[in-house]
């Protein structure tokens, strides 16, 4: 099943709720929001893989919500699918321009909807991450092809769910992971992930991280984030 998070943004209760409905039978996490506003405050504090986008909110409408996403470094590289009852050629084009890279318009066929939000996540998907790029953040040099970690220069000896753990983490700096977000995405074969072995895990990891432990910091009551500034 899939594991993947959409941020849905819609203004008409109906709609949210017809594709929470469809979407979360696939397997995907939903995160709904009413209005523009909340939108940017929930991307800002949460990770996501997708943004289905209505374009005709109240207020903060959905091209400058996705302005918004697009000039920020966290949310720059997350997908839009804009949904909106504007059929115009050049609303469209407006919407691509920005950034978006899908448009649906209303009414629309879940079964449509769906395939949609499939190949754009297929699309990202294979993108990937560049394993020969190496991540220097703060004192830590973190090579995930080579699955080396250099703390100042000195090496450091990881489990495998460590090392995922950590890259996690320091991909996105300040972004806020919950515990379920973490198993989701670090599947150890030495160690049972689950929520509760999250924070095991996350001990671990601080105490071989020595003096730079506390560059992965415990947001109470959501989960964890490695540190943005040193």
């Amino acid at each position: 099943m899939a594991k993947e998070r959409i941020l849905v943004v819609d203004d008409e209760e109906d709609i949210l709720e017809l594709i929470r409905f469809h979407l979360s039978r696939e397997g995907y996490q939903l995160v709904l929001a009413a209005s523009g506003e909340d939108a940017l405050k929930k991307a800002g504090r949460e990770a996501f893989d997708l943004v289905v986008l209505d374009l005709m909110l109240p207020g903060l409408d959905g091209l400058e919500v996705a302005k918004a996403l697009k000039a920020e470094a966290r949310t720059r590289t997350l997908p839009i699918i804009m949904l909106t009852a504007r059929g115009e050629d050049a609303d469209i084009v407006s919407g691509l321009e920005i950034g978006a890279d899908d448009y649906i318009t209303k009414p629309f066929s879940p079964r449509v909807l769906t395939a949609r939000v499939k190949a754009v996540l297929r699309r990202r998907s294979r993108a990937g991450v560049d394993d020969t790029r190496v991540m220097l953040i703060h004192e830590l040099e973190i090579h995930p092809g080579r699955r080396t970690v250099l703390a100042a220069g000195k090496a450091l000896d990881l489990t495998f769910t460590e090392f995922q753990l950590l890259c996690v983490l320091a991909r996105r700096p300040g972004w806020v992971f919950t515990r379920s977000q973490i198993v989701d995405a670090v599947r150890g074969s030495d160690y049972p992930v689950t929520d509760r072995s999250v924070d095991v895990q996350v001990v671990g990891l601080r105490k071989k991280l020595g003096a730079y432990g506390h560059y992965i910091e415990t947001v109470r009551g959501v989960g964890y984030r490695f540190k943005e500034t040193a």
